[in-house]
């Protein structure tokens, strides 16, 4: 719809009306007498019809009114407002830290009756848990022996998805680093807004690579207030084949819970043990209980300005009455050139 920035200047339209009367002129001052060099032209001008300059007065000062009107418009800020649009308010800054070291492997896991390595379920699971956090930003980084930016913080949910889905299992190599990849999510989280940083770290090892120590960095989270939930995967029984036949092996026996725990708690977040798919889906949706998707939406309305024809229009009128006025000036001087050596009447 049509509307008008600051619709209180168009109290200012009728403001040469009262000016005209309000100010007086300009006075002249009378010389005794003098001379026209160009008093044939005068008399010429002077023979039209009073009609005639009636009207050409008339039309150019209807010029001015308009343009003063132009003026007062384009001041007035006027707009094409679009229909609402309805955006998301900014909820969460939430950054995914994935184990990929080696042990991620282990196809202790099942999906849609698959028998499947860890990695896997958590690629189907997590791009679930992406998809739903509309509103907020997400990022991902991978870490084994080192830590990696995979995704940086983005509303692009489509391109986090992607992202993850591209990972593969040593990619960041062997070792499980946990205390870098926290130091790495400090370092992108930390520019956030306070209230909404939060990491979520998924690893089935121990922090035995890295320059930071989980502890510490979880200390370092906390003072930066991000909140940290971690995440243990790996079942605690698998039936591995030996020369005794099926033998029932611990493949998490490496998992260290305890750290786990221990980040958490100083961050203020939660520690979470998925022994399988159903439980890794049980937990992200406790997340998305816990770190709620914003449902509070801001409306935005495209504003399209208008007020460049108005003034466009105005510096149209501006230059025809400016080349009227230099018209007729050089008309003049033509004119006492024409006539120079004729006698000049005094008046």
């Amino acid at each position: 719809m049509f509307s008008f920035a600051l619709p209180w200047l168009l109290l200012l339209i009728p403001l040469p009306v009262p000016m005209r009367y309000l100010v007086p002129a300009a006075t002249q001052t009378k010389a005794r007498a003098l001379k026209i060099p160009f008093y044939k032209d005068i008399v010429d001008i002077a023979q039209q019809t009073y009609g005639q300059r009636l009207i050409a007065t008339g039309l150019r000062r209807w010029l001015v009114y308009f343009m003063w009107l132009l003026l007062v418009i384009a001041a007035a800020g006027p707009q094409w407002l679009g229909k609402p649009v309805n955006l998301p308010q900014t909820g969460r800054n939430i950054m995914l830290a994935i184990d990929l070291s080696g042990s991620m492997q282990i196809p202790d896991m099942s999906l849609e009756g698959r028998r499947v390595n860890r990695l896997a379920v958590v690629k189907n699971v997590a791009q679930q848990f992406i998809k739903q956090r509309v509103g907020d930003r997400v990022g991902l980084i991978l870490f084994g022996s080192r830590a990696y930016l995979q995704t940086p913080l983005t509303f692009d949910r489509k391109t986090a998805e992607s992202m993850l889905n591209d990972a593969t299992i040593g990619l960041a190599g062997a070792q499980t680093a946990i205390g870098d990849a926290i130091g790495l999510a400090i370092k992108r989280l930390s520019k956030q807004p306070q209230g909404s940083r939060v990491l979520i770290l998924l690893t089935d090892g121990v922090n035995n690579a890295g320059a930071v120590a989980p502890i510490e960095a979880a200390k370092l989270a906390a003072k930066n207030h991000i909140k940290i939930y971690t995440i243990g995967i790996g079942a605690d029984r698998m039936l591995v084949p030996s020369i005794f036949g099926a033998q029932a092996v611990n493949p998490s026996r490496d998992l260290d819970t305890k750290t786990l725990q221990q980040m958490a708690d100083i961050s203020g977040g939660l520690f979470f043990r998925a022994k399988n798919t159903q439980a890794l889906r049980q937990i992200y949706q406790r997340l998305n209980q816990l770190e709620p998707v914003s449902t509070q939406k801001s409306t935005f309305r495209p504003i399209t300005p208008l007020y460049p024809w108005s003034l466009a229009l105005a510096l149209l009128l501006s230059v025809y009455l400016a080349s009227r006025k230099i018209y007729w000036r050089k008309f003049y001087k033509s004119s006492d050139t024409t006539h120079t050596g004729q006698e000049q009447p005094e008046s």
